[in-house]
């Protein structure tokens, strides 16, 4: 019987009866327009055209046609960091080549960009490569060599972290680990404390820094969910240097870089030129303006080309050419080209350019000497500061076993007795 009433109705009438829409709003949705037209695609952008690269200054530091400057209130103070990062960089992979330190990482200068644009007190959530960030805050080279030594001074670990591991909560700059990418998720939800936080809300941003290489670990994927789904005000900042270790970028994704991935998560993305410090202050001052506003995340892909070797235990000349390094320092080097464009406006001549690298080196290697003489914390600073409250058995148990091999050993083994030289406290606070 309801069949045949159905047959009697007209054809438009009798689908829209039988065929009732369930709308709920949990039901996947999206605002796109309804298509006839079988058709794939592989592209964010119109016409499967690439992603363009944001950029201010071209490759000899002329702003390029309808460039927006931003404010330069200091742009001696930016070029004296962006000079200092090389200067330390190569005084100290010479140090870890002597056996003096045991690991180092350097990192191309543009990052002062983005140390610029953020607020001193926004979260940074860091890898390997963000010294210059702690520098620009006023961590001081003393500090970064403290670290580099784990002598007394080190306040990022007392000497209990690898080189390069900074921390430090005064500066705003989270401690850093080792494995790789752990640090992206976490700082979705730095971004979702501040958020919270009636006194940092619409004040602070967490800053997340990685390569390109930590990119293709879960934890990237992870974070960026999590700061969608849950907002936050969280800027992923991808440094996109060409290689991860020895895999070239070209190997570790078929798309469109890091910048493809930002709208599939409905976050705001720009890819930027790495190697302008210009267009990256203005990219990230941005994507801090849109998280502030919004409360949601940002993602920033700077494009740069990683010089150095990986690290210090890297020779990247295995796997890529010397004539390919040498040929990115002198057409794209971002140092040259900032030099180049503060001489063109009157800031900067070739004698102050002489007369800073002769400074740096000079500041450089007085704290280097300086910090390979200190002793390093009592080695009682092993086990404290690692848990909160009361000391956990096992740290306890671990503690009173090596004050008991000092008591045996410590006098009448000579490699004991030799290490134990290096500690301010000669070791007598663990064994006592």
């Amino acid at each position: 019987m309801f069949t045949s009433r159905i047959a009697r109705l007209p054809l438009s009438r009798s689908l829209a009866t039988a065929a009732p829409k369930f709308v709920s709003k949990d039901q996947p949705k999206s605002p796109s327009p309804v298509s006839s037209k079988l058709r794939f695609f592989n592209a964010i952008t119109q016409g499967s055209g690439q992603i363009p690269t944001y950029r201010v200054l071209d490759g000899v530091g002329i702003p390029i046609q309808d460039a927006e400057l931003p404010d330069l209130t200091s742009p001696v103070i930016r070029y004296e960091h962006m000079q200092l990062l090389p200067t330390m960089d190569n005084i100290l992979y010479n140090v870890q080549r002597q056996g003096k330190i045991s690991f180092y990482y350097g990192e191309e200068a543009t990052i002062i960009g983005s140390a610029a644009a953020l607020a001193n007190d926004d979260e940074c959530v860091c890898q390997y490569r963000e010294m210059g960030v702690l520098l620009w805050r006023g961590f001081g080279i003393n500090a970064a060599m403290a670290q580099c030594f784990g002598n007394h001074e080190d306040k990022s670990g007392k000497g209990r972290q690898m080189p390069m591991h900074f921390g430090s909560p005064q500066h705003h700059f989270h401690t850093i680990s080792s494995p790789l990418a752990t640090q992206i998720p976490q700082a979705a939800g730095v971004g979702f404390a501040l958020k919270r936080d009636p006194a940092r809300r619409n004040k602070n941003v967490a800053c997340v820094f990685f390569g390109e290489g930590a990119a293709s670990e879960g934890d990237f994927h992870a974070g960026m969910l999590l700061a969608s789904t849950i907002p936050s005000p969280t800027i992923f900042l991808a440094r996109n240097n060409g290689f991860a270790i020895s895999t070239p970028a070209h190997e570790q994704f078929y798309g469109d870089g890091i910048a493809a991935r930002g709208p599939g998560y409905g976050i705001d993305t720009i890819r930027v030129d790495g190697n302008d410090i210009l267009a990256v202050f203005n990219a990230v001052k941005e994507a801090r303006r849109r998280c502030l506003e919004s409360g949601r995340a940002a993602l920033v892909e700077a494009m740069t080309y990683r010089i150095g070797h990986h690290s210090t235990s890297d020779d990247s000349f295995a796997y890529r050419g010397r004539q390919e390094v040498e040929n990115w320092k002198k057409i794209d080097n971002p140092i040259t080209r900032f030099r180049l464009f503060m001489e063109s406006r009157g800031w900067w001549n070739e004698q102050e350019e002489e007369e800073l690298k002769a400074r740096l080196k000079n500041d450089v290697i007085t704290t280097l000497k300086r910090a390979e003489t200190l002793s390093q914390s009592d080695l009682r600073d092993l086990f404290t500061d690692v848990y909160g409250g009361e000391e956990p058995w096992n740290l306890r148990e671990q503690r009173e076993e090596l004050g008991r091999l000092l008591n045996k050993y410590g006098k009448v083994w000579e490699p004991w007795r030799k290490e134990l030289e290096r500690f301010k406290d000669k070791g007598k606070k663990l064994v006592d």
